[in-house]
């Protein structure tokens, strides 16, 4: 074979078998120049995705917004180019705004020069900022190469083409962009984030967390400023679906003043709804609002509207000048602005204010009253009560023995008091939920049932212990094992509800926190079981040791356990200071939702 021959089979070879999985990485420097990704087939003619910047003239050092979109695709590598020049180097740099879809490469000498994927994972749309260089030329088209799968792709995507002021119109024709120039609308697109000055002062926020920065990327924010007979409202969280205000008579949803911010295909719709029970909202073929803005970055979706205070011609719409509760809800939304149910429970306020009184700076809970207090009452119950009387009953009927409360032996009462108070918070916590639902909750999963079934065994035990036979009993050893059995199926499955009920939108503790800390407090807890096992098993062998004689082990089995009294008592003390830090860890995580 001739030499031309065999370094085309060899490029051949390198392109079909070596580069198997593409670039997965975005890794893609070695298609600079060619923007052509080696994956051993041909790139597809006619484009489907398209290319769009926010203005058509550049002076150096401006920023471009670039933005890419189309039906899913998995990889991409945007330039920009002297427009009459197209095989020149790319030219200017490129600053990231999502880090999560996008990274920086560097081709030829020019540092950043273009914008590649981080990963295959599917995307519909990336955007990105291009810095003019000093020495840009007068015309810049941006290309794009898009991968929607490994065979499937196409190549110098042609964009929009933008120039600097004053420049020439070229002598010779320029390659025509897929789509029109998307120009920007300073009055519908937000510049900057929201800020919080003014909360409290001269106007109305919600902030959750409380006190939290509306330009940070987790901060739920809603205001109202009263501008003479209107209202201007600005609303921002972290959603790339939808975020939604409604003004409610009550804590439920159902008969409502909505409004809906809804991200479609990256640009945001602003209406008006009316909600109806647990049904959809009713979206407005009217819209009531005026001076619509709107800004989605990094997936903080923001939007800001004026309403008159007073709208007597539409219906369904509430004058802003009576109290309310102000619910804040957020959710999924498909590319068309169809919104999906919420995942979790609806930001609501504490209890009923008017937005155009007196400035408040408020927060609002995720949780209902009477959740938190289910919540509460089954963390102090199954979390100190319980652990704590199964560790006194276990462990410290030697060491207490010998003290009687109230003509009984101290562990005895104890544990019976501490049993009993479980008993009287598991059943007042058990209502609270019927009492906020009016009935059964269809949507709560296995937990109701889990939960009906440890009610079923909390009952069932002390009622059992009732019938207790005498210590000397021939069925003594029958009630001791069914006393115990019962009393471990209860914890066990009730460690079981506490984890499926943290993560139920209607109390939702913070993920994955909460597993963490249950998984930390089982751990303590079953940690402090086998080491006082540990130590009662040393006491009896050391029992053993000191004598062969059946009476003299017992008594001499009494003189350790004495020994051991101390250490017992240390460690049920650090235990009980355990369970307190892991109960008010829980307890504080609910006050806050």
């Amino acid at each position: 074979m001739e030499l031309p021959g065999l370094a085309f089979a060899l490029w051949m070879f390198i392109c079909l078998y070596a580069p198997v999985d593409g670039y997965p990485s975005g890794k893609v420097r070695e298609a600079c120049t060619s923007m052509i990704p080696c994956h051993g087939s041909s790139p597809q003619l006619s484009p489907k995705h398209t290319i769009t910047v926010n203005g058509t003239e550049f002076k150096p050092g401006d920023n471009i917004e670039v933005n890419l979109f189309g039906p899913d695709f998995e990889g991409f590598f945007i330039q920009a180019r002297d427009a009459e020049h197209l095989d020149s180097p790319a030219v200017g740099s490129f600053v990231l705004v999502d880090r999560r879809l996008s990274q920086l490469l560097t081709c030829g000498r020019t540092k950043n020069s273009a914008v590649s994927h981080t990963s295959k994972a599917k995307k519909k749309y990336v955007k990105v900022c291009w810095i003019a260089p000093g020495d840009a030329p007068k015309r810049v088209q941006f290309l794009a190469t898009v991968v929607k799968k490994y065979k499937t792709f196409w190549v110098k995507i042609p964009g929009p083409i933008v120039s600097q002021p004053n420049a020439l119109s070229p002598t010779t024709p320029l390659h025509a962009t897929s789509e029109a120039i998307s120009a920007s609308h300073p009055i519908s697109y937000l510049s900057k984030p929201f800020n919080a000055s003014g909360c409290g002062s001269m106007k109305f926020c919600i902030r959750n967390p409380s006190n939290c920065d509306p330009e940070s990327a987790s901060c739920f924010f809603l205001s109202f400023q009263q501008e003479k007979s209107s209202v201007f409202i600005e609303m921002s969280g972290p959603s790339e679906g939808y975020l939604a205000f409604a003004l409610s008579h009550d804590q439920w949803m159902g008969g409502d003043d909505a409004y809906l911010c809804v991200n479609e295909n990256h640009h945001v719709r602003v209406s008006t709804a009316y909600l109806k029970g647990q049904s959809p909202p009713v979206l407005d073929s009217e819209n009531a609002l005026e001076d619509v803005s709107w800004r989605l970055v990094d997936g903080v979706l923001q939007c800001s509207f004026r309403r008159s205070i007073h709208l007597p011609t539409y219906k369904g719409r509430f004058n802003l000048d009576s109290s309310y509760y102000i619910f804040l809800a957020d959710g999924e939304a498909s590319e068309g602005g169809q919104i999906y149910k919420h995942h979790r429970q609806p930001l609501i306020t504490n209890g009923i204010y008017n937005v155009t009184g007196l400035p408040q700076d408020i927060g609002g809970s995720r949780s209902p009253r009477l959740i938190k207090a289910h919540g509460a009452l089954m963390f102090v119950a199954w979390i100190t009560t319980v652990s704590i009387g199964v560790i006194v009953a276990r462990f410290f009927k030697p060491v207490w023995s010998h003290s009687f409360l109230f003509g009984k032996e101290m562990w005895f009462q104890v544990h019976r008091m501490l049993m009993l108070t479980t008993v009287v918070l598991t059943s007042i916590s058990f209502v609270l939920p019927f009492i906020y639902r009016g009935g059964w909750s269809k949507q709560a999963g296995f937990h109701p049932y889990l939960g009906c079934t440890v009610m079923a065994l909390t009952i069932f035990q002390p009622l059992m212990a009732g019938f207790r036979p005498s210590r000397h009993a021939p069925r003594r050893q029958l009630f001791n094992w069914f006393h115990w059995s019962t009393g471990t199926t209860a914890r066990i499955l009730a460690v079981v509800t506490m984890f499926l009920g943290m993560d139920l939108p209607a109390l939702d503790l913070p993920d994955p926190w909460d597993t963490y800390t249950m998984i930390g407090f089982v751990a303590w807890h079953v940690g402090t079981d086998l080491l006082l096992e540990v130590h009662s098993y040393c006491l009896i062998r050391k029992a053993e040791v000191i004598e062969d004689d059946r009476v003299q082990i017992l008594q001499s089995l009494t003189s350790a356990e004495a020994e051991g009294r101390l250490f017992k008592q240390i460690v049920l003390t650090i235990y009980v200071c355990g369970n307190a830090v892991f109960l008010i860890a829980f307890l504080a995580a609910i006050n806050q939702i």
